[in-house]
């Protein structure tokens, strides 16, 4: 069983509706509905009665939605026990960062507040952007930095959630070089000899941007699907030793480009990142307002940070 399934339930209990459990658990309903049935599964009986509207609990429902808010806050206690306990430095600032910014983009954003700030001491946790934005809203870090497209929003609250845009991100294809200096592969590919495609899995954020790329490419995309992993780095390395084409941000290539490793596939007009194969994302950074009033040293430490990045966008937008 997983914690999320009892914080499911208990959301699902309290609001008697899917729909709106799953918009403030940040999940789609489908997905919403999945864990639901998967606690039950665990259980081995059913928790929800499905027959009548509004949603209400069965006779055991009922009886484990105590046992889940008991369950719960002797999770929340020990958590907050053994923190208690912890060697870690009390000022220490949590961040949740998806997993390709945490290699490429956070060390070197990091180093430019430290500049100004002095040192900072940090625990991160690099998480897909789905589990970075929950860790937020279940009180598991101070700040989250991810990425954001229209396409696929964070559905965080501005009431309750403070955002800043820290930059942009493109993702664009590259292939690896011949030692001629040209793509050893090319889009779009043909029907008959579709390119050898290095792939996101469904459920990574990248990759659904790079399905927004697809939707919006202005001609059809000939791919050959042979390797899959949720981690950019992977694709990286795969595309690197000549296996195909992947989609990267451009964070992650800077130096394998500059070195003439990897080779982008649409070229951009001089001073632009675009490209009818790149998308240009967001990279944003967030925190919990009501969090951010704490008046312990970390939380003192986490304002001041947020002051620093504050201050340095709006002298950044005069310039």
């Amino acid at each position: 069983m997983e914690l999320k399934w009892l914080e499911d339930f208990v959301s699902l209990a309290e609001t008697r509706s899917f729909s709106r459990s799953a918009e403030l658990r940040h999940v789609t309903q489908p997905a919403f509905s999945r864990r639901i049935q998967a606690l039950e599964a665990w259980l081995g009986t059913e928790l929800i009665d499905r027959s009548v509207y509004p949603t209400r609990l069965t006779n055991a429902g009922q009886v484990f939605y105590e046992q889940a808010l008991a369950m719960l806050s002797q999770f929340h206690e020990a958590r907050t026990l053994l923190r208690g306990h912890t060697t870690t430095p009390a000022a220490t600032i949590e961040f949740a960062v998806p997993h390709t910014l945490s290699l490429t983009y956070f060390p070197r954003w990091l180093q430019r507040i430290e500049a100004k700030l002095g040192s900072i001491h940090t625990r991160l946790r690099a998480l897909n952007v789905h589990d970075a934005v929950l860790s937020l809203v279940e009180g598991g870090c101070d700040l989250v930095m991810g990425y954001h497209h229209p396409s696929h929003p964070v559905a965080l609250d501005p009431a309750r959630y403070d955002m800043l845009t820290l930059g942009i991100e493109p993702i664009s294809p590259f292939s690896a070089a011949t030692r001629a200096g040209r793509p050893r592969y090319m889009l779009p590919g043909t029907a008959d000899a579709p390119a050898p495609y290095l792939s996101y899995t469904p459920n990574a954020y990248l990759g659904r941007m790079t399905e927004v790329i697809f939707a919006n490419a202005p001609s059809r995309v000939y791919l050959d699907r042979v390797y899959e992993t949720d981690m950019a780095e992977g694709l990286k390395a795969m595309a690197l030793a000549g296996h195909g084409i992947a989609f990267l941000p451009h964070s992650a290539v800077e130096d394998s480009v500059a070195e003439g490793h990897l080779i982008r596939l649409d070229r951009a007009a001089r001073g632009t990142t675009g490209g009818q194969f790149t998308l240009t994302m967001e990279i944003r950074l967030y925190r919990d307002k009501l969090a951010a009033q704490g008046d312990d040293a970390r939380h003192e430490v986490a304002r001041a940070l947020w002051d620093v990045v504050t201050g340095e966008l709006a002298q950044d937008s005069q310039t």
